[in-house]
């Protein structure tokens, strides 16, 4: 599905973005969804109508063997999910895919990712002594789907892990960004990225999100206060969402950077306008597919890793602010209307993109 996105608008963007301005301009890094959009008319809790799906995320891909992906995270307000990451503040790694679903249905998907990681990984799984504890992360889509039907199942999430690829990635009203809202407008799945050049070697910053926050007053897009202009089919009073924000990127950095690094997902969201309202599960998390090598289990005793200085790191931490921004932009941009099913009668309309591109004129 093709949509003018933030800069084929003409929004001035700042920073060189990879060759698709998304994630999976990382290397190695493919994405993959599995989109439900099925039923119409009033909700029936059970039978739907059902709007919604499975993000997944494979920083290394498909490979065979087993190896630590280096992490770090930040809640910003922590109402909501986003399961490893007590083992990512301690341990600094996860092992496996990230997906990112509705709030019901983190359980199913988080099985789901277990046996795809043991079906991956058959050979160390069958002989060692490992666990899997994937990244699975949600937000609420209870407005536009039949959540507590919990529709998601097993197969879904599968289908998701198995399509993901490299290359240019769909947005808007695709995978777990399906029946998401984004600033009272449609919301959903976004991407974009930047390339750095850091001691004359050149390495790539890409973010995906899922955008279900904020309310129309805060909306800011590049510093223009839009959303105290563009005031017609607003749908609520508060804050019934949240936002997940993966960054990947393949340069070298610690897990203790990586926490450093997805705490500046706080000030990308913000330069949205919102202030992380107490509703919204704003939750970060940031790797590198840098310093590969065996699991910790099936490592030696000595381990060396190659680091980018934190002197460095300024450029960095303003690449992620700006990837998170236009991600966040290309979500509502690719996003479609869709009926509202509690309350129902409404519907949530996609952002007027010449309506916003006017705000810059």
């Amino acid at each position: 599905m093709n949509k003018t996105r933030g800069r084929e608008l003409g929004l001035p963007f700042p920073g060189r973005t990879g060759e698709h301005n998304a994630i999976t301009d990382v290397p190695g890094v493919e994405v993959g969804y599995c989109t439900r959009i099925e039923g119409q008319g009033r909700l029936v809790q059970g039978k739907g109508p059902v709007r919604s799906g499975v993000t997944a995320i494979l920083p290394l891909g498909r490979r065979p063997d087993p190896q630590p992906v280096w992490a770090g995270m930040y809640a910003l307000n922590g109402n909501g999910e986003m399961t490893g990451t007590h083992w990512i503040r301690d341990g600094g790694y996860f092992v496996g895919p990230i997906c990112i679903t509705n709030t019901h249905s983190v359980g199913i998907v988080h099985h789901a990712a277990v046996k795809w990681i043991i079906r991956n990984h058959a050979d160390a799984w069958q002989s060692e002594h490992l666990w899997a504890m994937p990244v699975v992360a949600e937000t609420y889509d209870g407005v536009l789907n039949d959540i507590n039907g919990q529709h998601i199942t097993e197969e879904d999430a599968l289908k998701a892990l198995n399509s993901a690829a490299s290359g240019p990635v769909d947005e808007g009203n695709v995978g777990g960004g399906t029946g998401m809202i984004c600033y009272e407008f449609k919301g959903g799945t976004g991407t974009s990225s930047r390339r750095l050049e850091i001691d004359g070697e050149e390495f790539v910053l890409g973010s995906l999100v899922q955008a279900n926050h904020g309310l129309r007053p805060w909306l800011t897009v590049l510093g223009r206060p839009v959303g105290i202009t563009m005031t017609e089919d607003r749908l609520m009073a508060l804050e019934q969402g949240s936002i997940i924000v993966v960054l990947g990127t393949d340069l070298p950095m610690a897990p203790h950077q990586l926490q450093r690094l997805a705490k500046r997902a706080a000030i990308g969201i913000g330069r949205g306008g919102t202030p992380g309202g107490n509703n919204s599960g704003d939750i970060f998390l940031a790797f590198s597919t840098a310093n590969r090598g065996p699991i910790p289990q099936l490592a030696g005793p000595r381990r060396t890793m190659e680091t980018i200085n934190d002197e460095s790191f300024d450029p960095i931490y303003m690449a992620a602010t700006e990837v998170i921004e236009e991600a966040v932009v290309n979500a509502l941009l690719a996003a479609e209307d869709m009926a509202t099913l509690r309350p129902g009668g409404l519907v949530c309309r996609a952002i007027d993109s010449e309506g916003l591109l006017q705000c810059f004129t």
